[in-house]
């Protein structure tokens, strides 16, 4: 089973928007890493 691109370019802009890292930092991010992260900003964003 694959990941949609369209899914990882998403997680990509969001974390790289908030966080401000650079791409290959980001994409270097075991996948559960990266979706753990998401969540912690979206749960900041929600306060």
């Amino acid at each position: 089973m694959t990941y949609a691109a369209d899914r990882i370019h998403q997680e990509v802009a969001y974390l790289a928007y908030h966080f401000h890292w650079p791409l290959d930092e980001i994409l270097d991010l075991e996948h559960t890493d990266r979706l753990r992260y998401v969540d912690h900003i979206a749960r900041l964003n929600e306060r």
